[in-house]
């Protein structure tokens, strides 16, 4: 199913960024519009997968799965908390 192309992004660039994409788009045989759109849809998957990764050093990892390895505590009055009705109303 291809979607229907319907929104723009218009873009101020100089005349050298201008030809350098014109060129490159040109040497793959492509659009400058397709050759752009998968280029800044490529960057922005990026971008977000980075901002979204989590990153932790193998001391704090190391502790974090010991944390995790440890067995499991009771705590006082969270089994009747559970089995109270909800104060949240549909």
């Amino acid at each position: 199913m291809t979607s229907t192309k319907n929104r723009r992004i218009d873009l101020r660039l100089t005349e050298p960024q201008k030809e350098l994409i014109e060129e490159a788009a040109a040497l793959t045989g492509r659009t400058v519009t397709d050759f752009s759109t998968d280029a800044l849809t490529r960057e922005a998957h990026e971008v977000i997968r980075r901002e979204r990764m989590l990153r932790v050093d193998a001391e704090a990892f190391d502790a974090f799965a010991a944390e995790l390895d440890r067995p499991a505590e009771s705590i006082d009055g969270l089994a009747s908390l559970l089995k109270r009705p909800s104060v949240f109303v549909d």
